[in-house]
């Protein structure tokens, strides 16, 4: 049964380091990230599985696609699914491992290269993009759709125990676990040494800013986003559960 579409990504720190996949705590739960509640009012089911559409390895990106489904728990009921090191289920981010084949391409943000990340100066009222499946719709084939809305605040006011900003966008269901970016196509401000700068390009430069969670209620275009902070220790997280489980099954004995 088909309970609901969310949006997900692959994040990694570098080109050379482990790859995990990105989506809201609340997508694999399938309840309510602060009250709890059973997000399927209709058959009150939580899932048990999800299916995710993946570029094949091709050379034209956005033709082909190749299905994996990936279940939630393992035969002992406990999850899949790794939660932030320190915040744990307050975080309503998680990672998942993959074992990776030949027919799957990987395009991951990289948190920590000048490709997605040049240090872009961002402020209240300046533009940002979620990039997801609102209402479970998609741009073409199973590409997202890029709704763009406003940052809500000043992102120095975040803190180590609550990563999260707040943005202006009219977004819907089917685009939590969106990464969110500040996309742009010509100048922007940056910082260097400490200091401010501008500059006006031909060159296109964007930021990963985060991981939208939905919004405040519902009657609010206000949203969360889980800062690119958060999401780097989710995912260093991952990397080393992944290392903890590869040792344990080579200590197995034979």
């Amino acid at each position: 049964t088909l309970l609901s579409a969310g949006t997900a990504f692959l994040a990694a720190n570098n080109k050379e380091s482990h790859c995990a996949l990105i989506t809201n705590r609340h997508n694999v739960t399938g309840r309510h990230q602060d009250t709890g509640e059973c997000l399927d009012r209709k058959n009150a089911a939580i899932p048990n599985a999800i299916v995710i559409h993946f570029h094949k390895n091709v050379d034209v990106i956005g033709e082909e696609w190749h299905e994996v489904r990936l279940p939630l728990y393992r035969e002992d009921e406990t999850p899949y699914w790794i939660e932030h090191p320190t915040l744990g289920e307050k975080a309503d981010i998680v990672a998942l491992n993959l074992s990776w084949g030949v027919d799957v391409t990987k395009l991951p943000y990289y948190l920590e290269t000048d490709l997605d990340n040049v240090n872009l100066v961002i402020g209240p009222a300046e533009n940002v993009s979620v990039i997801g499946f609102p209402l479970g719709l998609s741009s073409h084939g199973k590409l997202p759709i890029w709704a763009t809305g406003f940052m809500a605040q000043e992102l120095s006011l975040i803190s180590d125990d609550n990563p999260v900003f707040l943005i202006d966008c009219r977004t819907r269901q089917g685009q939590s676990g969106s990464p969110v970016i500040a996309y742009r196509p010509s100048g922007y401000r940056y910082e260097k040494n400490g200091k401010v700068m501008s500059t006006l390009t031909a060159n296109v430069a964007w930021e990963f800013l985060g991981v939208y969670s939905g919004r405040v209620n519902p009657q609010s275009d206000l949203g969360r986003v889980w800062h690119v902070s958060a999401i780097r220790e989710l995912l260093n997280e991952a990397a080393a559960d992944n290392e903890r489980r590869v040792a344990a099954v080579q200590n197995e004995p034979a």
